[in-house]
């Protein structure tokens, strides 16, 4: 496949669509935000690169300044396009169980710290045992089942019991704990502060319960986008796991500090009656989120009735103020699928291309 390339200079007007645009603007934007929020606090970010899963948009945040110099992936594969990329502080706040999955952590570890998620007894020993035949260390914390009835330990006493086990194998080292929190749905501030202080305190009780054993909790990781404010400020959590504030999406459109940096140009290719219009890029190039359709930026009038293989139906109430040919802006409700489906972002500043960076992390499912 024949990757489009936009010259350096050309105006975002003149791009080929449907494309995939990147407002640096917005991301330095977002960048400066965390960097400022964690300037003066123990806790710092560790951005969740499943969102971004660009090697250098990590950096840029690590630059920035905020963070604890490294990153979070949601899989091996991930973290293997960071590492070969310089970004070598790795969580994987997940399970990896297979033998195939645990040498490739090994493989890592050489070149960088690697740490991975655990909340059975079984995948402790497995590491352990695989790590050892590597002459390997890796990491490790437990996943505290906080909210989201996942994976995760459910209660204090398992925590320990793992906690207890990892002090004792060899070619692990036990690091802390993790949890992952979501908001579903803004009430308003209280509901957001109240929902995120409960949550992670159920991971602060775990951290207490393992330290009452006489054992170092070194990190706790927790928090996210919609936390990464409240998280910060409670004592003992050291970092926070934020990912959608890079480069958002409507679903955290409360968060004024924050704004969408990743959007999709398309163009309007067909007018079948004058309140409906359909554009040339359907759910191979957005994403969406159960009744979570993306919108249209700079058009309140405009709603998104269905995404198709290759079209977005767009209506209005009044007349469609879209005409045929005339390009339009989609703005993604969250963007991990939508990122995921790109080779490239076009890098646009100031409506002109500054650039193209490719997108390593995409598609690494194993």
């Amino acid at each position: 496949m024949k990757k489009y390339h936009p010259a350096a200079g050309t105006n975002l007007s003149d791009l080929d669509t449907p494309v995939l645009f990147l407002d640096i603007e917005a991301v330095e934007k977002n960048y400066k935000a965390v960097a400022e929020t964690y300037k003066n606090t123990t806790c710092k970010m560790r951005q969740h690169t499943k969102n971004i899963k660009s090697p250098l948009l990590a950096l840029m945040q690590i630059w920035a300044g905020g963070t604890v110099g490294g990153v979070c992936t949601a899989k091996v594969a991930e973290a293997e396009a960071m590492v070969h990329s310089g970004v070598t502080d790795i969580l994987i706040p997940n399970q990896v169980v297979t033998r195939d999955k645990i040498a490739r952590m090994c493989s890592l570890s050489r070149l960088g710290d690697i740490k991975v998620c655990i909340d059975s007894l079984e995948n402790l020993e497995d590491i352990s045992q695989i790590a050892t035949e590597h002459k390997s260390r890796i990491g490790v914390l437990i996943e505290i089942d906080t909210q989201m009835s996942r994976a995760g330990v459910r209660d204090s006493s398992k925590a320990v019991e793992l906690a207890k086990l990892a002090v004792k194998l060899p070619g692990v080292d036990f690091r802390g704990v993790m949890s992952h929190q979501a908001l579903r749905g803004y009430k308003g501030e209280e509901d957001r502060i109240e929902t995120a202080r409960v949550a992670i305190q159920i991971c602060l009780d775990a951290k207490e319960a393992i330290e009452a054993e006489g054992i170092d909790v070194e990190i706790v990781s927790s928090g996210e986008t919609f936390s990464h404010d409240i998280a910060c400020n409670m004592d003992g959590v050291t970092e926070v796991e934020g990912g959608t504030y890079a480069l958002m999406g409507t679903i955290y459109g409360f968060m004024e500090k924050f704004a969408i940096a990743n959007k999709v140009l398309s163009t309007i290719i067909s007018k079948p009656d004058d309140k409906t219009a359909i554009g040339d890029v359907g759910f191979r190039g957005l994403s969406w989120m159960k009744d979570n359709l993306p919108s249209v930026e700079g058009y309140d009038n405009i709603r998104v009735k269905t995404l198709l293989e290759d079209h977005i139906v767009l209506e209005s109430d009044d007349t469609m103020p879209l005409e045929i040919g005339q390009q339009f802006v989609v703005l993604p409700y969250y963007q991990d699928i939508m990122v995921n489906r790109w080779d490239d972002f076009i890098v646009v500043r100031n409506g002109v291309v500054e650039d193209v960076w490719d997108i390593p992390g995409r598609g690494g499912f194993h």
